[in-house]
């Protein structure tokens, strides 16, 4: 018995614009990793405040413990 030929599927994505995607993640690979500005750690790349995650968590508690302490001052 034979085996059928198979058939090739048509890309459903150009092959231009697949290349440049694999470009643009293998730059965005390449980035030096930032420091965290609190604890020295390693920090995600593409956020401004520059934070770890677990410095990040630290501050994101903080902000809730005040919100909670504002009105029990009033």
């Amino acid at each position: 018995m034979k085996r059928k030929p198979q058939v090739r599927p048509e890309p459903v994505v150009s092959p231009e614009i697949l290349e440049s995607a694999k470009r643009s993640f293998a730059t965005d690979r390449m980035k030096a990793p930032v420091k965290c500005v609190v604890c020295g750690g390693e920090a995600p790349g593409g956020t401004a405040e520059q934070l770890c995650w677990v410095c990040r968590r630290l501050k994101i508690s903080a902000w809730r413990d005040v919100e909670q302490q504002v009105p029990a001052q009033e």
